[in-house]
């Protein structure tokens, strides 16, 4: 299980990364200068909770399961944020001023991000799965 964890929080971190540098070149710094912070790495570690779900919902329609992993991942970020906001004093997200903002906390306007996010982690979980049998059946 803790090595999933640490493979789910570094893909987030990564992602983070590449999303904000991606944003950073909207902005005109083509430098792509992507950043995140050390608290997302448990954040994202915690997509290792949705395994059980991804089992539960596969065989659903794609716009069921997105909607079901978009509506647990704004629960996580929410949630997250609002600790994070209570133990430290402030969120390492702000989304104050955005449209369609939570307390400042989430945004409804990364509906879409987090749908398809949801879908990507049922990828990269089939992955992670087959490499751990082909990593078992070559250990016999």
């Amino acid at each position: 299980m803790w090595k999933k964890f640490v493979i789910y929080g570094c893909l987030g971190l990564l992602a983070e990364v590449l999303w904000t540098g991606l944003g950073s070149m909207l902005k005109g710094d083509v430098l792509l200068r992507g950043t995140t912070c050390i608290w997302m790495f448990p954040i994202y570690g915690l997509a290792i909770f949705l395994e059980p779900v991804h089992y539960r919902i596969k065989h659903l329609p794609l716009i069921v399961r997105g909607g079901t992993y978009m509506v647990l991942i704004f629960a996580v970020e929410l949630v997250s944020g609002l600790l994070l906001r209570l133990v430290l004093g402030e969120c390492p997200w702000n989304y104050v001023n955005r449209t369609l903002s939570i307390f400042g906390i989430i945004t409804l306007s990364y509906a879409p991000v987090w749908f398809a996010y949801g879908i990507m982690l049922e990828q990269v979980h089939d992955i992670i799965m087959r490499i751990e049998r082909s990593i078992s059946s070559n250990a016999n």
